[in-house]
């Protein structure tokens, strides 16, 4: 395949803000299920499903099943440099346009609101601690 049509093929499967939005979890993240994700952006789980489907379809993440859920991650490095790159490439292009862009940062939730395996040992091992 040639590089442009593959490079075209990447930049398709970014081309959604709910797809950019789940790379910003797993950047923050590491790793995360589709509840989650769910949980923190808001989104319902068959959309946040089709989405990874779409990113994972490109190669740019991978999954793992761990009993019934299945965890997200990066396939590959270099997702942060992108996407900043992306957003300055953005703001630039709304500048000339007369338009200012603002960045609405996916919302932080605490585990006790997420039901998530990963929010669970949280929750446990604060419990343990305490």
């Amino acid at each position: 395949m040639d590089i442009h049509s593959w490079v075209a093929d990447v930049f398709k499967a970014l081309a959604h803000p709910t797809r950019l939005q789940i790379l910003d979890v797993l950047l923050e993240e590491g790793e995360a299920c589709v509840c989650h994700m769910e949980a923190r952006l808001g989104r319902r789980q068959a959309t946040i499903s089709q989405h990874l489907a779409k990113l994972r379809k490109a190669g740019l993440v991978e999954d793992r099943r761990d009993g019934l859920n299945v965890f997200y991650a990066l396939s590959i490095s270099g997702f942060e440099a992108l996407l900043d790159c992306a957003r300055r490439l953005a703001v630039e292009a709304a500048r000339t346009e007369g338009a200012e862009l603002e960045f609405t940062p996916i919302r932080k939730i605490p585990p006790e609101q997420c039901n998530c395996p990963k929010c669970e040992q949280k929750i446990a091992l604060v419990v343990d601690n305490a």
